[in-house]
């Protein structure tokens, strides 16, 4: 497996470049449409997946957190989401939308700290223990001393965060768990390399519309249905002037990305707008020029994951055996056999957890084929009478 492969499992970039028909192409920051009827990237509200929101608030010793969360569903277990890093709660919004109407099924899809609307005081703070105790402390305020039965689902840190929120006990009606994508022997072997990946990324975007665009044609998400509404919950404005450091790299960052198609009119007025500038001190420049930008590029992404390095290895270090000791029955969704590790693989072969492979996927399964995860997740709720069927659904059972 190569360590682009591996570098997949922290929820950054697809493991193989999308299929003809899929929806795009990989083709770094430089892309434009190709011929053919042009394709609508707008963004879609999360009201049209999910049935409501709420801000849950989490006290603490240093005063009160926010987590928000989108619902949908009254009856049955809970199946409580948790997206990978960077991500947000609106990556499962297609998938709840296929989910509740195969089974009896309540959802909480959970903006982790540091992501998506979520605010807190120590956003910097993404430490397994501290975010596996975040999701034990909502489930609490929402749902008191009696919560309902819940069933884990996460993908890539969000199933090492359910991993770790159930071998922690934090949720005391936990009754199923279930890792999307995520295996601790290639995730370790990929966070060598994960730098210089999220250096690859655009830092900015010119409009919610660019992001999304960019998100399907690199291949980050191959359902456009998904990225309408899931890129919304990536990125965000930019926020006011932080340094004049700061705003530099900014720029340069946009000058690297800048489209081929628009070099040839923008260079001209690239190099005015510096000959105008000469002679004025550096700051006044870089004011300048970081305003430009604001204007021109006023989205990035709500999270720098650059920054979160030091918490990676805890993530994903000990996690196969972790994964294998919750005494409750578990489900392994992969875009592919060769993410398996030898403690996945022996444990698969003693039956200690169900597998299901869903090919022709890149790393965000869940958004690229969220119909076959539906399936696959009804299947495993039926298939243990935690929840009922609803519309003639048929189970489909897997031989793995």
């Amino acid at each position: 497996m190569s360590a682009l492969e591996k570098s997949m499992h922290l929820g950054r970039l697809p493991s193989r470049p999308p299929l003809p028909g899929s929806g795009g192409s990989q083709s770094g920051a430089k892309m434009r449409m190709g011929p053919g009827r042009k394709r609508d990237f707008s963004p879609v509200p999360w009201s049209q997946y999910f049935e409501s929101m709420e801000d849950v608030e989490v006290e603490n010793e240093t005063g009160k957190d926010t987590f928000r969360v989108y619902k949908s569903g009254s009856e049955g277990p809970v199946l409580l989401l948790l997206h990978g890093g960077g991500h947000s709660a609106l990556s499962w919004a297609v998938f709840t939308a296929a989910i509740i109407s195969r089974v009896q099924c309540r959802i909480v899809a959970l903006d982790l700290r540091g992501h998506g609307e979520t605010k807190v005081r120590n956003s910097e703070d993404l430490s397994a223990e501290t975010m596996a105790k975040d999701v034990g402390n909502v489930v609490e305020a929402m749902y008191g001393d009696l919560p309902p039965p819940i069933m884990l689902i996460g993908h890539s840190m969000g199933g090492a965060i359910a991993v770790h929120t159930a071998s922690s006990n934090l949720v005391p009606s936990l009754l199923g768990l279930c890792m999307i994508d995520v295996v601790e022997g290639t995730a370790m072997d990929a966070l060598n390399s994960m730098q210089n990946f999220l250096r690859g990324r655009p830092k900015t975007f010119k409009s919610l519309e660019n992001a999304i665009e960019w998100s399907v044609k690199s291949g980050q998400i191959r359902n456009l249905e998904s990225a309408r509404v899931s890129m919304v919950g990536q990125v965000k404005q930019c926020e006011g002037i932080t340094s004049p450091e700061g705003s530099k790299s900014i720029v340069e960052g946009i000058i690297e990305e800048e489209e081929e198609d628009e070099e040839g009119s923008e260079s001209v007025n690239k190099r005015k707008k510096e000959d105008d500038m000469e002679g004025l001190p550096s700051e006044t420049q870089n004011l300048l020029l970081l305003l430009q930008t604001k204007k021109d590029h006023p989205y990035t992404w709500r999270i720098e994951l650059a920054k979160t390095e030091k918490y990676w290895d805890g993530w994903f270090r000990g996690l196969s055996n972790l994964f294998l000791s919750c005494p409750i029955p578990k489900l392994l969704l992969l875009a592919g056999v060769d993410r398996l590790d030898k403690d996945l693989t022996i444990g698969q072969m003693q039956g200690k957890f169900q597998m299901q492979v869903l090919p022709q996927c890149g790393h965000a399964v869940h958004e690229d084929a969220p119909d076959k995860v539906a399936e696959a997740v009804a299947t495993f709720l039926i298939r243990h009478r935690f929840a009922e069927p609803i519309g003639g659904f048929q189970c489909v059972f897997p031989g793995c």
